[in-house]
């Protein structure tokens, strides 16, 4: 299959494996990310997830799988389903209640650059390349894909980007906030996200999203959310261990 999880212990990884195609997603891939997100998220234990390729070193994604566009671009019926698969499997990601780490070892370009833009963090090793196409190819990028853009680099890096379709290092990439950690691996971050409180991350994760809504000062919910912490085992532990000066040991 070209699109499938493995289980690691507290992590899931999200396998991109289509080699020969550079990891292009076609329709049924798209199709595919809400239910296997569904699928990780009721796996007990499981507390982050990693997307990366299934070939280690190999192409992150070359993006959406050209070909078939091309050869259905006159039908306008399987046009839209294409574009509600991409956007169902973007709003799927960015919206995964558990933490989420893109790893970046080779290129992520167009719709493979959009998967990555998607998830909460991106890690990249110093080969990889970052490119949006569409001008090239005489198409536009999903409005959602260029908020996430946007929200990383800025207006003016997006347009850059947006207009020139041209590819970036992974030195570029961190410099302009569109990779947050440039390594070889993401294992220490990996470690380090699982070592806080499921509970915070979520909720936290959920803040973040309402501020990149646009959302400002709290609300009801917002005060509820942060009040509830207290009542909550995660800050027992928490706090128990820091009284007792060790790493605290969080059950989510």
């Amino acid at each position: 299959m070209s699109l499938r999880f493995a289980i690691e212990g507290r992590t899931a990884h999200l396998l991109i494996d289509r080699v020969d195609k550079r990891n292009a997603f076609t329709r049924a891939m798209w199709e595919a990310v809400p239910e296997l997100l569904q699928e990780i998220a009721a796996t007990e234990g499981v507390r982050a997830l990693v997307l990366r390729s299934a070939t280690p070193g190999g192409v992150f994604c070359a993006g959406a799988d050209i070909a078939g566009m091309a050869e259905n671009a006159a039908d306008a019926d399987w046009c839209a389903g294409q574009q509600a698969a991409i956007n169902a499997a973007q709003l799927a990601l960015a919206r995964f209640a558990l933490p989420t780490i893109a790893f970046v070892e080779g290129d992520a370009i167009g719709g493979g650059c959009a998967l990555a833009m998607a998830c909460d963090i991106r890690v990249a090793t110093p080969q990889a390349r970052f490119g949006i196409t569409p001008s090239r190819l005489g198409l536009a990028y999903p409005l959602h894909d260029v908020k996430l853009l946007v929200d990383l680099v800025g207006p003016g890096q997006a347009k850059r980007l947006l207009f020139t379709g041209a590819l970036i290092d992974a030195a570029e990439a961190l410099r302009i906030g569109l990779v947050e950690v440039l390594e070889d691996d993401c294992a220490a971050l990996l470690d380090a996200v699982l070592a806080g409180s499921p509970q915070s991350i979520r909720v936290l994760k959920g803040f973040v999203a309402r501020v990149q809504g646009g959302q400002g000062e709290d609300d009801a919910d917002s005060l509820a959310s942060f009040a509830a912490m207290f009542r909550g085992p995660d800050f027992t532990e928490g706090t128990a261990a820091f009284r007792q000066k060790r790493k605290p040991d969080f059950q989510g």
